[in-house]
């Protein structure tokens, strides 16, 4: 019919009416693909770090745990060690009083039995001499007594009359005095002679006993000390260790702190937007699809 209107018209009717429509649904299937590209990153992204950050947190916690108690076996460590080592201190200078004690007393006992052995002596030596010369003396007496009673002198008129015979009849009592006195010095030399060794005896194992438990007790306090000064160091290092681990494990909580509102879900979880968006995604393509019955769309190719 070579008619300008009827051309105009049929290209009008040829032309696809839903053009912007299609062109809208294709941007909106790809910006929802780009926010599923977008998200499953940030996905990623937040694992990684929050994963990073729950095990940094984690470490460190046990960390701080594990120093906790080691700091507290230590503190239990050093009472224990300065509780011994005041007991020991105590207990030396016990030992150690009573050592010096048991020397003076010792010093003073022997001074006190040498003095009574040497009076002892003395006296023995006196009284044996004294006895010896009045052995002699009535000796000399009893045969002077004799003589006198005897035929000679009576034919011997220069004889000497009359002359000391000392008293024969008292001397056995004199001289059995004598030799009680005598046995008394040697029972008292004997006597304490023993007592000395005895005394020696006990006061030198005494002496050794309190000087080697005195040595052991010293050599413990020794070996405390070094172990309490062991002690404390390893305790600073652990309180300082503690303080670096808790600083450690605030910057973890903090960081953690930081990722939540990005990477914690609040409301629908990533698995269920994500379900979500397909099923948006579907249903425009599906739209699309039925907009272009003519399969032109490569969605509905």
């Amino acid at each position: 019919m070579n008619s300008l209107a009827l051309q105009s018209l049929s290209v009008k009717v040829t032309g696809d009416p839903f053009k912007k429509v299609k062109e809208l649904i294709q941007k909106l299937i790809e910006r929802l693909v780009t926010e599923a590209t977008e998200e499953a990153t940030k996905k990623g992204f937040c694992d990684t770090e929050m994963g990073k950050a729950t095990s940094e947190r984690d470490f460190r916690w046990n960390s701080v745990l594990k120093l906790s108690a080691e700091i507290q076996a230590g503190e239990v460590r050093k009472e224990t060690l300065s509780l011994e080592i005041d007991e020991l201190t105590h207990a030396i200078h016990g030992l150690e009083d009573d050592l010096s004690t048991a020397t003076e007393d010792r010093v003073d006992q022997k001074a006190e039995n040498v003095n009574t052995m040497k009076e002892a002596k003395e006296g023995l030596t006196a009284v044996n001499q004294a006895l010896l010369v009045l052995k002699v003396f009535y000796k000399k007496g009893a045969k002077a007594a004799l003589l006198q009673a005897s035929p000679i002198a009576e034919d011997n008129p220069g004889a000497q009359k009359g002359a000391y015979k000392g008293n024969q009849g008292a001397s056995k009592a004199i001289l059995g005095l004598l030799e009680v006195i005598v046995s008394d010095f040697k029972r008292t030399f004997s006597t304490t002679e023993g007592e000395e060794k005895k005394a020696a005896a006990a006061f030198v194992e005494f002496e050794r006993t309190s000087k080697s438990d005195i040595a052991g007790k010293t050599t413990k306090v020794e070996l405390d000390e070094g172990d309490l000064h062991k002690t404390n160091s390893k305790l600073k290092k652990d309180s300082d260790d503690m303080h670096s681990e808790m600083e450690m494990t605030d910057a973890a909580l903090a960081e953690l702190e930081e990722l939540k509102p990005m990477c914690i879900d609040t409301g629908m979880s990533y698995e269920e937007r994500v379900e979500k968006r397909e099923e948006e995604i579907d249903a425009l393509k599906k739209a699309l699809c039925m907009l272009d019955p003519e399969g032109v769309e490569a969605e509905c190719m």
